[in-house]
């Protein structure tokens, strides 16, 4: 199924690669997974400079082939300085001399010309050169994404959608593509606990975004090419998964983004705060082994310095989840509730 993102011209199939868990594998594997995605049809690539080397990757798979293929990258940068060694690293990595949509990482606020900061007009200038050639802009903070959205300053906006988006998040796409800009589907699979990826593409497909799929295993990415080229449905089989895991999931819950990280009592908040979850959507072998124990015992450390909390772009109590979910894990690990 195919979809052009806004008025960027860009048009690939609703099937797109999230190269965040690239930087897990070895240069190796990683390349032959780009190779075989876009092998199998998949045209848009999202990474970051904050992805360690998902962009060497990248640019190692892709060198000779930039025409067939479309990239978006971001940086995180707050000074003009910092920008310019962004993209130019960038471009290096990827071995190309441009970048399809260059972002704005999850600022906390909306870069605007004249704001003092100096990086909208960093990315006027370097649309000019042509070193990028659509401005964007990621983030998870619902209030920031409407202002965008109103500001007619953005191409695309990336935004965490996915079959549990509440009415809110929906308008928000309604809000975009009214502005003309292209909507970029970040936590397509909410962080790994939707589970039934036909059920997440068949939702997708029925709105007017682009979902990136994070992939890093051959297995996952063959799921996703399956679905390359088809106008999946939700028929009323996959309506029922739909309406059982927003019943399960919707609400207050934490979605492993891990902007609240680093915890600077070494807990692995953005795992540790949602495993009564993962519990009971993944294998719970590999949580209650040894290490996972070990990794959920750190939570007694918590001293609710408020840290988590203050960074949580969805608004949660990160320290009372952290509590919550440690209390169930202790029960599912002695056997009084079962997973």
């Amino acid at each position: 199924m195919l979809h052009t993102l806004g008025n960027t011209g860009i048009t690939t199939d609703k099937v797109a690669f999230g190269a965040l868990p690239i930087q897990r594998v070895s240069m190796e594997e990683a390349v032959k997974l780009l190779r075989r995605a876009l092998d199998g049809g998949i045209t848009f690539f999202d990474t970051a400079r904050g992805y360690t080397d998902s962009e060497e990757k990248l640019g190692e798979a892709f060198h000779g082939l930039r025409d067939r293929i479309y990239i978006a990258t971001k940086t995180g940068a707050r000074t003009p300085e910092a920008f310019w060694s962004d993209l130019e690293t960038s471009l290096r990595n990827l071995r190309t001399d441009h970048v399809d949509i260059y972002q704005f990482h999850n600022p906390d606020f909306v870069p605007r010309p004249g704001d003092g900061s100096g990086l909208y007009e960093c990315m006027l200038e370097a649309k000019r050169q042509g070193k990028i050639r659509h401005i964007g802009i990621t983030n998870h903070r619902i209030g920031l994404a409407e202002e965008v959205a109103a500001s007619g300053l953005y191409e695309t906006l990336q935004y965490p959608f996915s079959l549990l988006a509440s009415e809110r998040d929906q308008a928000l796409v309604s809000k975009v593509t009214e502005a003309g800009m292209g909507f970029i589907a970040m936590k397509a699979m909410s962080g790994g606990l939707i589970t039934d990826s036909r059920a997440a593409c068949a939702f997708l497909n029925g709105w007017k975004v682009l979902p990136i799929y994070g992939v890093q295993r051959p297995s996952e990415l063959e799921e996703f090419l399956s679905y390359v080229g088809k106008d999946l449905e939700l028929t009323p089989e996959l309506e029922a998964v739909v309406a059982r895991d927003r019943q399960e999931l919707a609400g207050d819950f934490c979605r492993g983004c891990g902007y609240c990280m680093p915890c600077p009592q070494g807990i692995q908040i953005n795992t540790c705060a949602r495993m009564s979850l993962l519990l009971r959507r993944s294998p719970s072998a590999m949580w209650l082994s040894p290490a996972g124990q070990s990794m959920m015992k750190k939570v007694e450390d918590c001293v609710r310095c408020g840290r988590c909390a203050s960074k949580c772009p969805y608004g949660l109590d990160t320290p009372e989840l952290l509590k919550r979910n440690y209390e169930d894990y202790k029960k599912v690990l002695s056997g009084e509730t079962a997973v």
